[in-house]
């Protein structure tokens, strides 16, 4: 059983605490947050609800990062989200420097954990991490694939009045505007999603994917948790329980797809340890260029961190 220390006890964060907490999977979770007694209260509230929904996974809310000693597993929410007036550089700069802070203040404790990143901008906030932690690239990576996905395939269950369980979807690329969903790798029981949905009503679902977390940031004013949170959870699971899932992932690259270091989302072998392999699909010259064309809209980003 597994200690697994989640950073930022806000909406996503509390999110992933609760969800995993519910897997009953790990021995204890920690939930840190510079608001002390956010941490403690919602940690509190999670196992609380533990007589009712049957779990035995304990919990307990910090503000010291003491109390993440010996961390088998971090994941990383912390960050603002961009507010009215803010750049884009503004909001790299602040929250790299939070995750970089987080990065070095977990690692004081925790001598070789994996860590899981899940703040934004995910792709830049996953370099910040890795080039804070020194750690191999394996240990080092973001969740963004998982949830994107996730939306795909809901929006596609939708579309076909089906169960999203059968639905199986492979998505790459950057965590926004660019990524690259791809309905080549779709299928919904073994069927090709293309025989089940004509093309101009599959490019609207990869379209309104794009889209997704803008979607709900206008419905709700503020971004996306529940989603999110399971994602991060579900990757956790994944590592503590060794499953060798497959899941699109946000990994360091280091010549994979043409593509040398920078981090991007591409399917990976996720179990103990962290990656085990990242998969190289055999894309077609469309799909290819819609990844590089991702990556480098990645590379500008990380530029701009680069030069901070």
């Amino acid at each position: 059983m597994s200690k697994v220390t989640v950073i930022g006890a806000g909406n996503v964060g509390a999110t992933v605490a609760n969800v995993l907490a519910h897997k009953d999977i790990v021995k204890q979770i920690v939930l840190v947050d510079i608001v002390g007694d956010l941490a403690k209260g919602k940690a509190l509230d999670t196992w609380q609800q533990a007589p009712i929904d049957n779990y035995s996974t304990s919990l307990m809310g910090t503000n010291d990062y003491k109390d993440t000693a010996n961390s088998d597993i971090v994941v990383i929410t912390a960050g603002i989200p961009r507010k009215p007036g803010m750049s884009r550089d503004d909001l790299i700069s602040t929250n790299a420097n939070i995750v970089t802070s987080v990065v070095k203040s977990v690692l004081e404790h925790s001598k070789n954990p994996i860590i899981i990143v899940v703040s934004n901008p995910l792709d830049v906030m996953t370099y910040a991490a890795f080039k804070a932690a020194g750690l191999d690239s394996s240990k080092v990576f973001g969740m963004a694939g998982i949830l994107d996905t996730a939306r795909y395939r809901a929006f596609i269950a939708t579309e076909l009045n089906v169960s999203p369980k059968d639905i199986q979807a492979i998505l790459m690329g950057g965590h926004g505007d660019t990524m690259v969903p791809l309905p080549r790798y779709t299928t919904v029981s073994g069927i090709p999603v293309t025989e089940l949905i004509e093309s101009t009503v599959l490019d609207a679902i990869v379209e309104r994917t794009k889209g997704g977390g803008g979607e709900l940031v206008k419905l709700m004013g503020t971004s996306a948790w529940y989603a999110p949170g399971a994602a991060a959870a579900q990757m956790v699971e994944a590592i503590v329980k060794d499953e060798n899932r497959i899941f699109p992932v946000c990994a360091k690259l280091d010549g994979q797809y043409g593509l040398n270091n920078i981090f991007v989302g591409v399917p990976v072998v996720l179990g103990k340890g962290g990656i085990k392999k990242i998969i190289e699909l055999k894309l077609d010259k469309d799909e290819m260029k819609l990844l590089h064309d991702s990556a480098d809209a990645v590379k500008e980003v990380m530029e701009v961190f680069d030069k901070m």
